[in-house]
């Protein structure tokens, strides 16, 4: 007998839905607001789409199709009326990462552990880290979920692990999946417009704790998501694994004299901790002093890692071999007496505070601005002030960060770039007016990049491309990812 499900959205996450589903003999049709998308994958070609960019009308569409399962992609809003529609006409709604659990459930590679990540920041660089600890130790693992492949289209591989990265989207619709070990890495106020409040955001983000079977990772130092960890229903046996950038107590990772420690996933941990490996074991990848914020990301993945069961020789070179991924905190070039850094992906303020910490007092130009997302700027400025030399304010919704920017740092040079053509060229040429010699230009947008570009891998290699044509002009050269 013929099963029908509806794939609402039809981008990567949608035709990875759909992908699976085929596979298992399921009657796939998919809807979506836009038409003309390519598709992604041979295996979903020939689906009907329905379009329509009407939100009522696409919900009454998909009620009336007489479906067994609506599979809704992470880029449906929470109010978006497919919910209620849905829910009245009693169609089960699950979404990509729920069917994919499901999925893999129900098949030969039922209990293959997940170690799940999330958070406002660091999610990739944590998952990327994950990934490299697991290959070390021997692992069969593949990095799953919000950036990369999705789930669903990795569920009938052979890996033995995933390294799962999990996005607030991804994880309003989660309701059955059971991680080995999982960590929120931190909250801050982003996607409100999506989420409609920061406590709606935050309960979300709290998902990734429920049903872990092994150990829930917190830091130690932030209180919301050690709340968080207190109120999860978990597996009973589930251990809470505190993180500190200090001297660990049991139960925790931390830092002593340089060392990445355990005392959580060792013998008589209460006189011992197991060495995994020193914070100059990530200089290939940051250099001689990498951030707090890259530190912390380098415990969390130890931590998902040990909980696995890997040995600390297997941390130490998973850190030592990790390179980050394009658009995150890269050094593009050394240009106009300049250093130019690409941290496109950092869109949200959360993420653009972390990009700038560290800099010298007055020795940074930063290039801000994009799809605001409804939020207050009025704190990171606040924080990042005393760092700026110039600010150069970009993207169609500009209103937020300029208010917040006269009001923060008044001080403050600032000019404004429209978005005419070859605009970001122009972004690159008032950076320089700003600056002075030595200084660093930071395109830390601390902003969705959907008002202009496609994604923020998108808008960063514009910028990348506007550096060098400004350093072949000026004769220079160079730079490394």
């Amino acid at each position: 007998m013929s099963r029908f499900a509806a794939v609402v959205g039809w981008g990567t996450s949608g035709q990875g839905a759909a992908g699976a589903l085929l596979a298992r003999d399921w009657q796939v049709r998919a809807f979506d607001a836009r038409g003309g998308q390519s598709l992604f994958f041979d295996d979903v070609a020939g689906v009907d789409v329905h379009v329509d960019d009407d939100p009522e009308a696409l919900a009454r569409a998909i009620v009336e199709a007489n479906l067994d399962l609506v599979v809704v992609s992470p880029g449906i809003p929470a109010h978006h009326p497919v919910f209620s529609a849905c829910e009245a006409a009693g169609i089960e709604v699950w979404g990509e990462v729920e069917l994919a659990w499901r999925l893999q459930e129900e098949g030969p590679h039922a209990g293959r552990p997940w170690l799940v990540v999330t958070g406002t920041n660091g999610k990739t660089t944590t998952v990327g880290m994950l990934g490299e600890i697991l290959r070390c130790a021997g692992a069969k693992a593949e990095q799953v979920g919000n950036i990369g492949t999705p789930i669903t289209r990795a569920i009938d591989s052979d890996a033995e692990v995933f390294a799962v990265e999990l996005s607030s989207f991804q994880l309003h619709t989660v309701r059955t999946v059971s991680p080995l070990a999982s960590i929120c890495l931190n909250v801050d106020a982003d996607h409100l417009d999506w989420h409609g409040s920061v406590e709606a955001y935050a309960a979300d983000k709290a998902r990734v704790y429920e049903n872990t079977i092994r150990a829930c990772v917190y830091p130690a130092s932030d209180r919301r998501v050690e709340q968080m960890v207190e109120n999860a229903d978990v597996v009973e046996g589930a251990r809470a694994i505190g993180l500190t950038l200090g001297s660990p107590s049991v139960s925790q990772f931390g830092i002593v004299e340089g060392l990445l420690v355990d005392r959580a996933f060792v013998e008589d941990r209460a006189r011992h901790a197991a060495a995994l490996a020193h914070i100059s074991d990530l200089a290939g990848a940051y250099g001689p002093h990498p951030s707090a914020a890259v530190v912390s990301d380098a415990l969390a993945a130890a931590a998902l890692a040990r909980a696995y069961g890997v040995e600390p020789e297997a941390v130490e070179a998973g850190l030592r071999a990790f390179r980050p991924a394009g658009h995150r905190r890269a050094i593009i070039a050394h240009a106009a007496d300049l250093t130019w850094v690409d941290d496109s992906k950092a869109t949200n303020a959360h993420a653009a505070r972390a990009s700038l910490a560290g800099l010298p007092p007055r020795s940074a130009i930063w290039i801000v601005g994009g799809d605001a997302k409804g939020q207050d700027f009025t704190e990171l400025i606040r924080q990042v002030e005393p760092t700026l030399r110039g600010v150069v304010v970009i993207g169609e919704d500009r209103a937020p960060l300029v208010e917040a920017l006269q009001a923060g740092a008044p001080d403050v040079p600032r000019v404004e770039v429209d978005g005419h053509e070859d605009w970001m060229f122009s972004v690159v040429n008032e950076a320089v007016a700003l600056s002075m010699p030595g200084d660093t230009v930071v395109l830390a947008p601390a902003c969705a990049s959907w008002d202009q570009f496609d994604n923020y891998g998108q808008r960063g290699d514009a910028f990348a491309d506007a550096v060098s044509r400004l350093a072949a002009q000026w004769g220079s050269a160079g730079g490394d990812e």
